[in-house]
């Protein structure tokens, strides 16, 4: 997957959206078009940090840090989901009751439309893009959404979310055209602002498991058993811990019940020939450390 170029189109869109909305916004007196100028901006912000976080996460180990800085893309993508998503949907949201409960007229509403429609297009396009990265990449969209790959889940996140939200901002428009009734676009903002509000608790909560030490999948867990255990020279895995230290870095440490009968070399070479076998399979296993247990 072309992370690079999903981040850049993401930072370049949200930035000529923003000001695209914010200027109608602010013409027009819409909350619905002010809630994607809030959405962009916000969406702006959490692309920029998660780029942050790319770049940080390449640093080599260092003393202080010996299984290096994979974690800053999970530090970066909780960040940005807070800012994207929870502070920027709360904020919609209240701005939108605001609106239904005091309603204030809407001046150019074709406009309001347009821009929505636009915004709407261009949300769909990023999704579509991030689509065809995952279908040229062989990745199903399950796997995708189950694996530990915060930065683009959370970008992902936020042009469905876009797609949805500015689909309901337009129909909140499109309801004021027909009804009269400005309270509607008050109702379509908060419709929007909680969309935001619940997805960035659901991101959040993902990432926060990452930061505090989540371990690989179950199954993921179950191979490695196996795979250890067809070794003729392993009797058993006593035990087996592991930690994602990034989307493509985790850390594996296994406590093994080697044969009878095995010299100090045999077993050397045992560890050595696993951990080959280990990394070569699954290439995510960069630190792996195997204690022998009598």
């Amino acid at each position: 997957m072309r992370r690079g170029l999903i981040l850049s189109v993401a930072i370049l869109l949200n930035a000529g959206l923003f000001v695209l909305n914010l200027l109608v916004a602010r013409a027009d007196g819409s909350r619905a078009v002010l809630s994607q100028a809030v959405f962009n901006i916000a969406d702006l912000v959490g692309s920029g940090m998660l780029a942050w976080g790319v770049l940080a996460s390449r640093r080599p180990p260092d003393v202080d840090h010996p299984f290096g800085y994979g974690k800053e893309r999970f530090f970066w993508a909780y960040t940005a989901s807070l800012v994207t998503f929870s502070l920027a949907g709360a904020a919609v949201l209240l701005e939108g009751i605001s609106q239904a409960a005091a309603p204030h007229p809407l001046v150019d509403l074709r406009t309001a439309v347009a821009v929505l429609a636009l915004t709407f297009g261009t949300s769909v396009g990023e999704v579509l893009l991030l689509l065809t990265e995952l279908a040229a990449d062989r990745s199903g969209v399950q796997d995708f959404l189950e694996s530990s790959h915060q930065g683009m889940k959370t970008i992902f996140y936020q042009d469905l979310v876009g797609s949805v939200g500015s689909a309901f901002a337009l129909g909140g428009i499109v309801a004021v055209d027909l009804t009269g009734n400005a309270a509607l676009d008050g109702i379509g903002a908060a419709g929007v602002g909680l969309l935001m509000l619940l997805t960035g608790i659901l991101l959040a909560s993902e990432s926060r498991a990452l930061l505090v030490g989540k371990s690989l999948d179950r199954d993921v867990g179950r191979r490695i058993v196996a795979l250890v255990e067809r070794d003729p020279r392993v009797r058993t895995v006593r035990s087996l811990q592991s930690m994602l230290l990034g989307p493509e870095d985790a850390l594996l440490a296994l406590r093994l019940n080697f044969e009878d009968g095995l010299t100090t070399d045999d077993i050397e070479r045992a560890i050595d020939d696993i951990g080959r076998a280990l990394r070569r399979e699954h290439p995510e296993l960069r630190h792996v450390i195997i204690e022998p247990e009598s």
